[in-house]
């Protein structure tokens, strides 16, 4: 790397979800770091919950890209972070052209747009199970769908057999489509997973070995070499900013059930001076009384109701810093917020009430996309009349939304969608999570 460009990279990719590209992931930037590589990892889309494992892998913070809710000026500004890195690595989200119909900021979300604004080569990693030689039909419709696009290998995955393996690299070889490595199956690598996904990196029993063994099986059974020379970018760092903070001094909730925060926005609230002052709702810690503004994050308070309502501590400092000060919550924190929350049981349990709402895990509905909302009152931070961009992802259903909404959303196709949010006061909550201000 020379000075003032990015790394070059790569993106782990597929066909499909539940391919097995975390596994590879994992396994490789823990592989690569071990090696003395400095490895930046990136993912691409939203997602909460895969940079923290990312970040356990690697020892570097993980950073969302995305063409849908971010500018050109933002994306740049995020893969800037990677200065000081070897080689980047890339997790693509669904499939490697899965995004949205309609055309976001810069692109439609997919993580071939990633790569190719990176100007990263694609691992594509497949699952074989159940097929040998017609693999290699599917790795090569992968390979011409865009001819701007570089396929630098593909990673077989749930391999049988060794027969299994000559068969379906004889497919390949057929295709003209580089073998990176072919990984057997194995059911004892999967990780543990709940209802948005994988459970979070800081609830992983024995996170570190289990990275470990996936780095092990990496090395036993992929080319490291080819990866490594497969790196392809060397792009300039851009000169764009990270978002702004929305306060000098933020009390940021972090525990096991206040964790989605998008790095990106953490980054540049630390960059710009802002002081984050970590606390616990789960150990009953109050938000620090010197604080500006105290952010909820999303996470997952439906499965620590009872201990939350109990947080007598938390609830207060909560009531008391809404008198004078903001506060807002993102989903999960927009829960805790409100008035109650009916727990997978049917349990009602009491929240801070400092809005009205009223949500129900019991109730389940899969709210998913992108979100675009119109801010009809400020918001710490956003002015009114401002537009920002996030994403939505949870199941709990809003029973009760008495308060005034906080802003008209619409979906990526700009559809409206009734999540608002709402506030009261100096309380504001959303469902969707921030990721930049649309200056559109």
């Amino acid at each position: 790397m020379t000075e003032g460009t990015i790394p070059p990279g790569l993106i782990v990719s597929a066909p499909a979800s539940g391919t097995g590209k975390t596994t590879v992931m994992l396994g490789l930037l823990r592989a690569l770091a071990e090696d003395g590589l400095r490895v930046q990892p990136f993912k691409s889309g939203p997602d909460y919950i895969d940079p923290a494992f990312h970040r356990a892998a690697s020892g570097r913070a993980s950073y969302n890209l995305d063409t849908w809710a971010m500018d050109g000026a933002l994306f740049g500004a995020i893969a800037a972070q990677a200065a000081g890195a070897d080689i980047c690595i890339a997790e693509g989200s669904m499939g490697l052209f899965d995004g949205v119909a309609t055309r976001g900021r810069s692109g439609f979300g997919s993580s071939a747009e990633t790569a190719k604004a990176m100007g990263w080569p694609v691992i594509l990693v497949l699952d074989v199970g159940g097929q040998a030689q017609s693999a290699a039909a599917t790795a090569l419709g992968f390979a011409q769908y865009d001819p701007d696009l570089r396929i630098a290998g593909v990673i077989l995955n749930r391999v049988a057999s060794p027969r299994h393996e000559r068969l379906t690299r004889l497919g390949m070889d057929r295709a003209g489509l580089p073998v990176l490595g072919a990984l057997p199956r194995r059911g004892d690598l999967a990780l543990p997973e709940r209802h948005l996904g994988l459970i979070q990196a800081v609830e992983h029993p024995d996170l570190d070995t289990a990275i470990a063994g996936y780095a092990a099986f990496l090395r036993e059974n992929v080319d490291l070499a080819a990866i490594k020379a497969a790196a392809l970018g060397g792009q300039p760092a851009a000169a764009g900013s990270l978002p702004p903070p929305p306060a000098q001094r933020i009390a940021l909730a972090q525990d096991a059930a206040f964790s989605f925060t998008y790095p990106h926005l953490l980054e540049g609230w630390r960059a710009a001076g802002a002081e984050i002052l970590p606390f616990s709702p789960l150990a009953d810690e109050a938000p620090d009384p010197s604080a500006d503004l105290v952010w909820l994050p999303g996470g997952y308070p439906e499965l620590h109701a009872g201990t939350l309502a109990a947080a007598g501590t938390f609830l207060s400092g909560l009531r008391h810093h809404a008198q004078t000060r903001p506060i807002h919550g993102e989903c999960g924190g927009y829960m805790a917020l409100g008035a109650a929350l009916i727990d997978k049981a049917g349990h009602r349990h009491a929240m801070a009430g400092l809005l009205g709402l009223v949500t129900s895990y019991e109730t389940r509905k899969f709210h998913l996309g992108y979100r675009r909302a119109v801010l009809s009152r400020a918001l710490p931070g956003h002015a009114a009349g401002a537009a920002l961009r996030g994403h939505e992802f949870h199941y709990s259903t809003i029973l009760d939304q008495p308060d005034a909404p906080l802003a008209r959303v619409a979906d990526a196709d700009g559809n409206p969608v009734p999540e608002t949010g709402s506030h009261r006061g100096n309380v504001t909550g959303t469902f969707f999570h921030l990721i930049a201000e649309d200056a559109a």
